[in-house]
């Protein structure tokens, strides 16, 4: 096992080395530590809870059922009992449901359940539009070789009375 020794470093203060060999450098003791910031903020960063925290605090503290629990849950979660008061009535008007997270991206489109019979029926109705055109040509051609034949021809109507 390596054994450490104190000894006075280049600037006179004291320092660490290591084992047998020796450091490239001798950090004063205390070096590696980070000095606090002296600063002081003007104010303290605001605590913020999630949606599980408080759903987990409140059901903690609906659990409570001897007297003086519930304050010793508050202190020990560093809470106050207006933040109960304040997640009850978020729970209640189901905020805290709506800050949970949810699935990321775009959401599913529901299918109009009707949208595959509309389908179906356009692709039948463009069928039929073709094959309307197509028998109306035949006739227009039947009438014009009737005319050239000179073979009179019957209208619809007298025929069907």
């Amino acid at each position: 096992m390596l054994s450490q020794r104190t000894t006075h470093g280049p600037e006179g203060g004291f320092g660490v080395t290591e084992g047998v060999r020796r450091t490239t450098e001798v950090t004063p003791i205390g070096a590696h530590m980070d000095i606090p910031d002296p600063e002081v903020p003007e104010r303290k960063n605001r605590r913020r809870f999630t949606a599980r925290y408080k759903l987990r605090i409140l059901e903690q503290a609906d659990a409570c059922t001897k007297l003086g629990e519930i304050g010793v849950l508050l202190r020990r979660e560093g809470l106050y009992s207006s933040n109960l008061t304040t997640w009850r009535k978020q729970r209640e008007q189901g905020l805290l449901d709506a800050l949970s997270p949810r699935k990321r991206g775009r959401k599913k489109l529901e299918k109009n359940p009707l949208s595959d019979e509309v389908a179906r029926l356009q692709r039948e109705t463009e069928r039929l539009r073709r094959k309307l055109q197509q028998a109306e040509r035949i006739i227009e051609v039947q009438k014009k070789i009737s005319e050239i034949l000179g073979i009179p021809q019957d209208p619809i109507e007298e025929r069907t009375s």
